[in-house]
C-alpha cells in the first residue's frame, strides 16, 4: 500500500506528544487518514514510545479492520472512527491524557476563553461532552466516546473548535492532517495550564470580549485572515 508518507506522519504525531510532554508511558495515540483510500493509520495497542517504528503503525479501514500490520490497533481506534466518519474535513486525530486539559475533563468544566493565546486556536471556550450512561460505558465504550464528541460538537464546524473535553475522561484534538491535530493538542494543553492559572489569581477573571475573539480568531483562519505569510 502507498502509505508510507502517512505512516511517517502518524509516528511523528505521536513522538511529537512525548517530546511535548504531553504523554506517559503507553498514554495516548494519534492517527491520520488517507481519504482516498479509506485507510487511517493509528499507535498500535500498549506499545512504549520508545520501541515504536513507522512500521508499527496499524492500518485499518474505516469499519475498524486490520488491513496492513500484525499488532493491535490503539483500544480507542473506535473513537478516532467515529470523528473520521462524522468530520470529513478532518485528517488527524490525537487523544492524551495531558495534565492540565484532563483536570478540565474530570472537573466537567469547559475552558473558557480568558485572552488572545486562546482565540488564536479555538473559536469559543473548549467544549466538555454530557456522561456517557452505564449502558453506553459498558456497551461500545469507545464508540459511544466518539458519539458522545459529535452530539457535543453538533452546529460546530470542527475546525473552527479542534479539541474537546470527554468528561471524567482527558481531551481530543483533530486537525486538517494528524501534525496539526498534534500541535492542537500541545496549544489545548497550554491553555488549559493559563485557564487554571488565570482562575487561581482572579477567580472572578471573565471570558475574552466577543470582540476581541473574532478579532484574533479570524486574522488567523477567517476568510480575510492576513496573520503568517502567503501559501505560495
Amino acid at each position: 500500500m502507498k502509505l508510507v508518507s502517512l505512516r511517517k506522519q502518524v509516528f511523528d504525531a505521536n513522538l511529537e506528544l512525548v517530546r511535548r510532554g504531553l504523554v506517559l508511558y503507553t498514554f495516548g495515540n494519534a492517527s491520520g487518514i488517507d481519504r482516498a483510500m479509506g485507510i487511517v493509520l493509528i499507535k498500535p495497542s500498549g506499545i512504549p514510545y520508545e520501541n515504536m517504528r513507522p512500521a508499527d503503525m496499524v492500518a485499518v479501514d474505516l469499519d475498524g479492520k486490520v488491513v496492513e500490520g500484525k499488532l493491535k490497533p490503539s483500544s480507542d481506534l473506535a473513537t478516532h472512527l467515529i470523528l473520521y466518519r462524522e468530520f470529513p474535513k478532518i485528517g488527524g486525530v490525537v487523544h492524551t491524557h495531558s495534565r492540565c486539559a484532563t483536570l478540565w475533563a474530570q472537573a466537567g468544566r469547559e475552558i473558557p476563553c480568558f485572552g488572545t493565546t486562546h482565540a488564536d486556536y479555538f473559536y469559543g471556550p473548549i467544549p466538555v461532552t454530557s456522561e456517557l450512561s452505564p449502558k453506553e460505558i459498558e456497551e461500545d465504550y469507545e464508540a459511544n466516546t466518539g458519539h458522545a464528541i459529535v452530539r457535543r460538537l453538533q452546529g460546530i464546524d470542527p475546525l473552527s473548535m479542534p479539541a474537546v473535553l470527554v468528561r471524567n475522561h482527558a481531551p481530543f484534538t483533530w486537525g486538517e492532517d494528524v501534525a496539526e491535530a498534534a500541535y492542537h493538542a500541545v496549544v489545548l494543553e497550554e491553555v488549559a495550564h493559563m485557564a487554571l492559572e488565570t482562575r487561581s489569581l482572579n477567580p472572578e477573571a471573565q471570558p475574552i470580549s466577543r470582540a476581541l475573539l473574532d478579532k484574533h480568531y479570524n486574522r488567523k483562519h477567517g476568510h480575510t485572515a492576513y496573520y503568517g505569510q502567503k501559501k505560495r
